[in-house]
This record gives C-alpha cells, sequence and structure tokens, in this order.
C-alpha cells in the first residue's frame, strides 16, 4: 500500500500494525489501553504525590506527552474512515500529477517523497532514542526511580516486587506511544507537505499559460482546470482542519505551559546533570511543535503565491471572458487557506513566535516571584 506515496509510506504502516487505521484486530486495544492506564497513573501521582515541584514539572512533561498521545490515538480510531478516506484521496491527487509530463511537477513530486521519508525515519529515530533514554535511566541511579512518574492507590510501587512490575509496564507501554505519536505527527506533516506541491503545481501551470494566449480556446480550456484545482486545494486543507485542528490547539497549550514551567525549571535546579535533561526537555518540545509550525507556514506562503503568480501572467491582456476566470482565481487566493489551531488562528511561523513570547513572559513573572 502505498508504494510510490514513500511520504506516507511508513507512517500510514505503523498506525495499521496498531490497528488505528484499517485494520480493526486486538492490538489496537492494547495499546490504548495500557496508554490510558498510564495516563490515568500519571495523573493520580500529579495531584497525589508529596515530591516537589522539580519532581512535578519534570513527570509532566512524560504527562503531557502521553495525554497527546492517547487523545490522537482516540481521535484518530474514531475518525479511522475519514482518515482512510483521505489517505484515498490523497493518492489519487498524487497519481494525478504523477501522470502530468511536465518534469518541473515530477521534480516536486520525487523531493516530497524524499523529504517524507527522510522525515519519518529521523522521526522514528528520534523516538527510538528518546524510549532508550527513558527505559534505561532507571537502572543508572542509586536509588529506585521510575520512567515516569505514576501512582496507583493501594501501591507502594517504589516496593517490591510492585517496582519490578511497574518498571517493566512503563518499559513494555513506551515503545507503544512511540509508535502512536511519531508516526501521527510525520503524517499530518506529509500532509502538509503535500499541500504545498500542490500549490506549486497550480503555480507552474499558471506560468505555462503565457504559451497558450495564440489560442483562445486552449487557454480557456487551462483557466477553468486551474480554478478546479484550486478549489480541490482549498477542500484538501480543509479537510486536514477538520481532522486535526482541535488536536492542534490542545497541544499548543498544553506545550505552551509546559514550555514556561520548563524554563522556571531551568534556573531551579542547582547540578549540572539536571541542566542538561531540562535543556533536552526544552529542545524536545520545540523540535515536536516546529517541523507542523514551519510546513504550515509555507503552506500559507504558497497558497497566497498564487495570486501573484496568477497576476503575472499578464491576465489583463486577454479576452474579457477569460480575464473574468483570471480575477476569480486571483481574488480567492489573497484569502489563502491554512492550516488552522482550533478554527480561530492559522499556524505559522509568527503563531510558533507568539508561542515563544508568551512562554517567556509567563516565566519571567514567576522568576520575579518565587526568585
Amino acid at each position: 500500500m502505498f508504494d510510490d506515496l514513500q511520504l506516507v509510506k511508513m507512517s500510514v504502516r505503523i498506525l495499521r500494525f496498531w490497528s488505528l487505521i484499517y485494520d480493526h484486530n486486538w492490538s489496537r486495544y492494547i495499546c490504548l489501553s495500557m496508554g490510558t492506564f498510564l495516563v490515568l497513573s500519571q495523573f493520580y501521582y500529579m495531584f497525589g504525590t508529596s515530591e516537589g515541584f522539580q519532581a512535578k514539572i519534570k513527570n509532566s512533561y512524560a504527562l503531557v506527552l502521553w495525554f497527546s498521545t492517547i487523545l490522537r490515538g482516540y481521535l484518530l480510531t474514531y475518525d479511522r474512515q475519514k482518515y482512510e478516506e483521505f489517505l484515498s484521496d490523497l493518492e489519487n491527487l498524487y497519481y494525478d500529477l504523477k501522470k502530468s509530463k511536465h518534469k518541473h511537477i515530477q521534480r516536486l513530486l520525487i523531493e516530497v517523497n524524499l523529504t517524507g521519508k527522510n522525515m519519518a525515519r529521523g522521526n522514528l529515530f528520534l523516538g527510538f532514542c528518546t524510549c532508550i533514554g527513558l527505559t534505561f535511566y532507571p537502572l543508572l541511579t542509586s536509588e529506585r526511580v521510575l520512567p515516569y512518574g505514576s501512582m496507583i492507590p493501594g501501591i507502594d510501587e517504589y516496593k517490591s516486587p510492585y517496582y519490578e512490575f511497574c518498571y517493566i509496564y512503563h518499559v513494555v507501554v513506551t515503545p507503544m506511544g512511540c509508535c502512536m505519536y511519531i508516526p501521527y505527527t510525520s503524517l499530518i506533516v506529509a500532509f502538509i507537505m503535500f499541500g504545498i506541491v500542490m500549490c506549486k503545481s497550480l503555480k507552474y501551470r499558471l506560468e505555462t499559460l503565457q504559451f497558450m494566449r495564440h489560442d483562445d480556446l486552449l487557454l480557456h480550456k487551462n483557466i477553468k482546470e486551474c480554478i478546479q484545482y484550486q478549489l480541490r486545494i482549498i477542500d484538501y486543507i480543509k479537510r486536514i482542519n477538520d481532522l486535526t485542528t482541535y488536536v492542534f490547539l490542545v497541544e499548543f497549550l498544553a506545550f505552551g505551559a509546559l514550555l514556561c514551567a520548563l524554563l522556571f525549571l531551568l534556573i531551579s535546579v542547582k547540578t549540572f546533570p539536571e541542566r542538561i535533561i531540562t535543556c533536552a526537555y526544552i529542545t524536545m518540545i520545540l523540535a515536536q511543535i516546529l517541523a507542523l509550525y514551519w510546513y504550515a507556514n509555507e503552506l500559507q506562503e504558497e497558497s497566497f503565491a498564487i495570486a501573484a503568480t496568477a497576476f503575472e501572467t499578464e491576465w489583463y491582456t486577454y479576452p474579457i471572458p477569460i480575464q473574468k476566470h483570471m480575477l476569480f482565481i486571483i481574488m480567492r487566493a489573497q484569502k489563502p487557506p491554512a492550516i488552522m489551531m482550533g478554527h480561530i488562528y492559522p499556524i505559522s511561523l509568527q503563531l510558533f513566535q507568539s508561542l515563544l513570547n508568551a512562554a517567556y513572559t509567563f516565566f519571567s513573572l514567576l522568576r520575579g516571584i518565587y526568585v
């Protein structure tokens, strides 16, 4: 499946292995139930532990990641049919472009496949390294600790045999969470990357209109096809928003608060290793959201650039009926579709900067109060 569509192939195969899409078997219930139990035990720990705020902030990082993972898993399962239909339409859109004889469009497809495949592999490798670090860290300490801060009512998780049971449970569930969180991220970013390719393909088709200016019928036919393709791009981005917009909103709020807390933790810890770990947490948060915001910003810019490309075709020299069609393309492109956060605000690098500014502002406030 998706042999030619390398930008989503790996992510789809992993999500299918856990039966979150396409298949429906026992593996779905295992990964979701085990992950849900871990999240509940983490919430119980956050409200019931007597440890200091530094330990709570450290464990809140894992809690936010796991909560986001489980949220993605349940939403992916709930909207499984919509995702499968979207992937089928994505495949059709891909092969429609692949039928084109233009070398520029073929090069775009090769580039997006290579970039998407390398991104999926890189994200999975980083997730694998994170899993190793989380699961082997307790073995290197002089006292008993668990990969994640969790508590089970009525059980002292630091006494044998409960400690060994909890540790094995965390080790087993960690790769499951990685295989739900990482492929989903790679899949959504791949959707956005293909949207960018669609915008670039439309721009290229608009640029080639100048070679048809002496054949009004052919020019009119191609402009109509450009309008139809522009509407397909708008519908494509709208469907991405319908599937992901509220996930992005929850993660924006959660990661913003967590980033602020980690910055405060950075000036509170005393030892050098603790600062290194805190810096690693901050770096991983920024890395997780930067790729999404980067490509979402590029998609918005490419959508807006369609208007400039259409205007540069010297559309005002065309016959009046064709000018009206070109005006439709220009006017619609001036309100470019974008990946939205909660159907409220477009995801862009400007939003990413606002997130950093807000986190630093609250961090400065906390530092002034407590330090």
